[in-house]
């Protein structure tokens, strides 16, 4: 499992790095749109540094009761019809437009070792609704600690140019802080992982059960 799992952040950082090479200097990502599991209807040395300063600065109980009301690890959603579940072969974008997409592509991230790239995605769309200043600061704060430190085992791929435009936005951050993170990640999420949840039996399988309940009906 281990040798499964270096192989597989190889490669996504093989790709993270193809991504970053071929993406604009600057850009935003606009808003494209698990209790008990997913199918809730069934690097520098500035990063570390900053983490741990910032992890003594401040009283951790906050920071864990904020991260876990307010950065869901599921969506809730009905049960995709088969007319939804044939449109995400459409595109990536229209299979991370529903709840029920997401939660499925989520379920085959978790496959291949990499759920931490949508988990860091929502978070960074539930950061961006938020308007009260302080919670802004914290959100921030934990997304930073969980997916964009070098310390944590959660870690995205990110390359040293976004990392440093965070790093220093981090002294006062804003709700679109991580714009150019997530839109590096949802670019990965497309080319690496994508094809591979289409030829999965995640999607495969979910295909079928839809299609046979169709033609039962």
């Amino acid at each position: 499992m281990g040798s499964e799992q270096m192989e597989m952040r190889k490669r996504q950082m093989s790709a993270a790095q193809e991504t970053s090479d071929s993406l604009p200097g600057q850009h935003g990502v606009g808003n494209r749109g698990s209790n008990a599991c997913c199918f809730c209807w069934c690097c520098c040395c500035s990063c570390s540094c900053f983490t741990v300063r910032n992890q003594e600065d401040r009283p951790r109980g906050a920071s864990h009761e904020l991260r876990r009301e307010d950065f869901p690890t599921c969506e809730e959603s009905p049960t995709p019809t088969l007319e939804e579940v044939n449109t995400w072969a459409q595109s990536f974008d229209k299979l991370m437009l529903t709840p029920a997409g997401r939660n499925a592509f989520r379920e085959f991230l978790r496959t291949e070792f990499s759920e931490e790239n949508m988990l860091f995605w929502m978070a960074c769309e539930e950061l961006k609704k938020e308007a009260n200043k302080n919670i802004i600061e914290e959100k921030a704060r934990i997304i930073y600690e969980e997916y964009v430190s070098i310390l944590s085992p959660k870690e995205v791929s990110l390359d040293s140019r976004v990392r440093e435009v965070i790093n220093r936005n981090m002294v006062e951050p804003s709700q679109h802080i991580f714009d150019d993170a997530q839109l590096q990640i949802y670019t990965l999420m497309h080319r690496d992982s994508y094809p591979r949840f289409m030829n999965s039996t995640v999607y495969k399988d979910l295909l079928q059960s839809l299609s046979e309940k169709s033609v039962e009906a």
